[in-house]
């Protein structure tokens, strides 16, 4: 039987003491489908910390599309890898603010009590990577609560050490658990893989959306000049005041967005709209961008590569309209053009971005914040894009105020989408 929602916030133990339950929002192989279907609220046993690993309690978690696939089963079934065949289970939220109630051996830089952000990048101590390329080339890299179990849903969550980050003292539980996956990803994509510099102008699609309201910000922040391409005026308006210098409404070009699927002659003509796409930007900035921000694949690719100028970069980090991607290689390789790839980000990246958003120079994107019973309808609406934004889903703190210990700039509230 699952614990009595009304108790989620209430705890019979003491900092450093773990319950042996906890409440959890569980997917299981048997139950996946719909996300309204798939989310079990069930009272299941609490995780131990092992070594280098601490126990956090969930004060707030953040929704991302991840477990929208992981209630789905696709594009593939996570319950085939990492730690899921162990423990049977899926606990999802790969976004989450909480306290540090418990630390396994070899812990020492946190302790209990301490205010924590999360952030989602898993990865073996003892994988060579970590110790001097990258975590995120290590071959154990996993994202924690999709790739991993014992995510952010619950009342209690296992975390590597190294995901601790300290909570901006500024920010609420719920805006603290509402920024990290998609504004880490942003950060790397940016500032250590595009390596943009004060002046350089950024063209960012989906400028908008989760990914794009944090890398405008992060643009305005290093000096760089950013274009948001949005699906309306009123998401156009937003970005301007998030720092763009403009925005293009993209259903004024939408035949340049390729399907894959094109003739000859209707490629011809959506060409056609890609010039003058690129004319466009090319009239606000007064010159091609230096730096493409990419996250959608298939229909936006080519003319990023087109649009970028010589010598210039396409930095992508996803494809959510498709991830076959084809495009005239030839503005690649005679204009000496860069395609970057980039995941997420490591724990110095998410530590540097972190600074920024307790200094106030980025802020959240908060659309809607929900009690924990709404973790499978919160999914649900993502599903069904009827989302605006950022959703925070409160667990352990009572209101989307609680946490807030000093004066400053919180989340930005707007309507915003991709």
């Amino acid at each position: 039987m699952p614990l009595d929602l009304a108790d989620v916030s209430k705890l019979d133990v003491e900092p450093g003491t773990l319950p042996e339950t906890m409440s959890a929002w569980v997917i299981r192989e048997e139950t996946m489908g719909e996300p309204k279907d798939a989310f079990k609220l069930e009272e299941i046993e609490t995780p131990e910390p092992g070594a280098f690993e601490v126990i956090v309690r969930v004060m707030a978690a953040g929704v991302n599309f991840n477990n929208v696939w992981a209630a789905l089963g696709k594009p593939v079934s996570v319950f085939g890898y990492a730690d899921h065949p162990e423990f049977g289970h899926h606990i999802g939220g790969s976004d989450a603010s909480g306290i540090v109630w418990k630390v396994g051996e070899g812990v020492t830089r946190w302790k209990v009590g301490d205010e924590v952000v999360v952030h989602c990048n898993q990865a073996s101590y003892e994988d060579v990577e970590v110790h001097g390329l990258d975590p995120m080339a290590a071959p154990s890299q996993r994202i924690w609560g999709y790739e991993t179990t014992w995510g952010s849903f619950a009342q209690y969550t296992k975390v590597q050490a190294q995901q601790l980050l300290s909570k901006p003292k500024n920010l609420s539980w719920a805006e603290s658990a509402s920024y990290g996956l998609t504004y880490f990803t942003a950060y790397r994509m940016l500032m250590d893989q595009a390596k943009i510099q004060p002046g350089h102008n950024v063209l960012i699609w989906g400028a908008a959306g989760g990914l794009g309201v944090f890398a405008v910000q992060l643009c305005k922040a290093a000096g760089a000049n950013a274009v948001g391409v949005v699906s309306s005026d009123e998401k156009g308006e937003l970005v301007k005041k998030l720092g763009a210098v403009d925005y293009i409404n993209r259903n004024e070009f939408s035949g340049m967005m390729r399907t894959g699927n094109e003739t000859a002659e209707e490629e011809k003509a959506r060409f056609k709209v890609s010039r003058d796409f690129a004319k466009k930007v090319k009239s606000i900035f007064g010159d091609a961008p230096d730096v493409v921000f990419e996250h959608v694949g298939q229909a936006t690719f080519p003319t990023s590569v087109f649009v970028v100028k010589p010598f210039g970069k396409v930095v992508i980090c996803g494809a959510t309209s498709g991830f076959n991607l084809d495009f005239d290689v030839r503005y690649l390789w005679m204009r000496q053009k860069q395609i970057i790839g980039s995941h997420f980000a490591n724990a110095y990246e998410c530590m540097k971005a972190n600074q920024l958003m307790a200094e106030g120079k980025v802020s959240p994107v908060l659309w809607k914040t929900m009690e924990y019973d709404g973790v499978a309808d919160a999914h649900q609406m993502l599903h069904e894009n009827q989302h605006l934004g950022k959703i925070a889903i409160l667990v352990g703190a009572k209101d989307e105020d609680e946490g807030r210990e000093i004066e400053g700039p919180g989340a930005i509230r707007a309507e915003v989408g991709a």
